[in-house]
């Protein structure tokens, strides 16, 4: 008897050692409402679970991902200072439901048991059925036990956003690049709130495409200061700022902080899921004054135009662009429990030299909140000739950190005709305010116009009339009607040149000009190079001056 006494005592240490060993406590405030919470409501709080929890129409969902199949008991950890309130709690397909206690202090109340027969991703569905008082009830935590929750996983912080994924599209050491050129789609009901998709990333910033409520979305390009400050740029030294050169119409430009810091711009625009959108970054470099301008364009198709978003200079830099990139952010963490989905499809890089070459490589790689085990619901590949990148959705993982796709050739390089201007009409318009203010206040002088071309002849010439197929050699000065920067000059020797290979302004100007003439022209930016970000000193947009002397002349027969 003795001996069974102690068999006994021995089986029920070990089923209560078993038990303990595979007993799991999930945090209340790792949860998601359904729908989700204001954000600033507090709904999920770390240290305090779930609280004021007022609206029997949202649901409480919570996700896990077990390995191991057999018994799963539930309990849950609730309160409430008024009796009466009463839950369901849904898992595996059986529903429970559960009186809360009434009590000022938080008490284990027991669920139910289920039978898990495959391992996977499964979630708890908490709804409110009856309400006492002004909430339904406090939540601190859901306890799991038993066989199938031996090796379970769940996000044990407070921290509810899906994990980043990116795609790396690697280039060679000696490729210099000028150009990126991506093209972005999102999938029908893909388009979640509180998501960037960022398409044309590089080491200075990113450009991209985000849903910010369900009212508004975005167009955003950002480029990063020099130096390592993180959050306040007040803080960022002026020679490491980088600074705003131009921006399209209705763009908003800004500083940010608290995820390094630099120069923001974003343009509110309705984009819709299902469609492509083609978007193009631009690098200039300045060796010498070790700069680069990066500017950022994003293509209507409804216009079949390219828009200007901005252009800024990066000091502390002067290099091409490198370390390209792609990715999926979920950035507010109330519905990191959906899935996102993005395509990007028929990458390209320019190089110096004008040529394309097509990017078909891409490596995939993910953020801390993914390397630490947070989450481990996200993935990516290749599909229909196009690489795409998903997060969130509590869905097992297609891809492994490092993992290289390869997409076909398509063969299809951009064409980029920057003379198709969303924005001209609005930017003739201020070109011409600028020019009549310049008038006012004498800074230049004008005789009148040629098809927009305003003109003083400062020198009169001889002879016939210059033709646009004429060869001209010139001496000329070029500067900025804004502020007076000289951006080009001839010197000693004056410059020769096919006249129908240069901007539509001196076209038009130099038509004005028989040999030996000397002309002031004041082209708007539609006449010369519109929204094309040309060197370091002519940003997009610019009107430009220029005082030309014609020194000779070669008609196209002559040639």
């Amino acid at each position: 008897m003795r001996r069974l006494i102690t068999l006994l005592t021995l089986s029920i240490l070990f089923n209560t050692a078993t038990w303990a060993q595979h007993s799991y406590s999930i945090p209340a405030y790792t949860g998601y409402a359904v729908p989700a919470e204001i954000e600033e409501e507090g709904l999920f709080q770390e240290g305090k679970g779930l609280q004021n929890w007022t609206d029997l129409q949202q649901e409480i969902h919570y996700f896990f991902y077990l390995r191991k199949t057999g018994k799963l008991t539930l309990e849950v950890s609730v309160k409430n200072i008024q009796a009466g309130s009463l839950i369901s709690v849904e898992i595996a397909n059986k529903s429970f439901r559960v009186a809360i206690p009434q009590s000022n202090d938080f008490q284990k109340k027991y669920v139910g048991e289920v039978t898990i027969k495959d391992s996977g991703f499964y979630s708890i569905k908490i709804k409110g059925l009856k309400k006492s008082g002004k909430i339904i009830a406090d939540l601190a935590s859901i306890e799991l036990n038993g066989s199938a929750a031996a090796g379970i996983h769940f996000n044990k912080k407070a921290r509810r956003n899906a994990a980043s994924v990116h795609l790396r599209y690697p280039i060679s050491d000696t490729t210099r690049l000028i150009a990126f050129y991506n093209e972005i789609t999102i999938p029908e009901n893909a388009d979640i709130v509180h998501s960037y998709y960022m398409s044309n990333g590089f080491s200075r910033g990113y450009f991209g495409i985000q849903v910010n409520s369900e009212n508004e979305r975005r167009v955003i390009f950002s480029v990063w200061d020099a130096g390592n400050e993180a959050v306040s740029r007040s803080k960022v030294a002026d020679s490491n700022k980088v600074i705003l050169l131009a921006k399209g119409d209705g763009v908003f430009a800004k500083d940010f902080g608290n995820e390094g810091t630099g120069g923001h711009s974003h343009w509110v625009y309705p984009w819709k899921a299902g469609i492509t959108y083609k978007m193009l970054v631009t690098a200039l470099t300045d060796s010498a004054s070790e700069t680069t301008t990066y500017t950022g364009y994003f293509f209507l198709p409804e216009q079949q135009k390219w828009k200007l978003i901005a252009s800024f200079r990066a000091p502390k830099d002067g290099k091409p662009l490198r370390n390209l990139y792609s990715f999926n952010e979920n950035f507010v963490g109330i519905n990191g429990q959906i899935q996102r989905y993005a395509y990007f499809g028929n990458q390209w890089g320019q190089r110096e030299n004008g040529t394309w070459i097509e990017l078909t490589e891409s490596r995939f790689s993910y953020d801390a909140t993914g390397k630490a085990g947070d989450r481990i619901d996200f993935g990516g590949g290749m599909e229909g000739g196009m690489f795409y990148l998903w997060n969130g959705g509590f869905k097992p993982t297609n891809t492994h950190f490092a993992d290289v796709f390869t997409r076909p050739a398509k063969y299809n390089k951009p064409t980029i005709d920057f003379t198709k201007n969303a924005d001209s009409v609005k930017q003739a318009s201020i070109d011409q305010q600028l020019i009549f203010s310049a008038i006012k206040q004498k800074r230049i002088d004008t005789m009148g116009n040629r098809s927009g071309v305003y003109y003083h002849i400062m020198k009169e010439g001889t002879g016939n009339a210059v033709s646009v197929t004429d060869t001209v050699t010139v001496f000329y000065k070029g500067y900025l009607l804004k502020d007076g920067t000289v951006f080009d000059q001839t010197k000693e020797k004056p410059a020769t040149f096919p006249l129908n290979r240069l901007i539509k302004g001196w076209q038009l100007g130099l038509a004005q000009m028989k040999l030996g003439s000397k002309i002031q022209l004041i082209i708007p930016s539609g006449l010369a190079y519109t929204i094309r970000s040309r060197s370091q000193l002519i940003p997009p947009n610019s009107v430009l001056v220029f005082e030309i002397e014609l020194v000779s002349l070669k008609s196209k027969v002559e040639n």
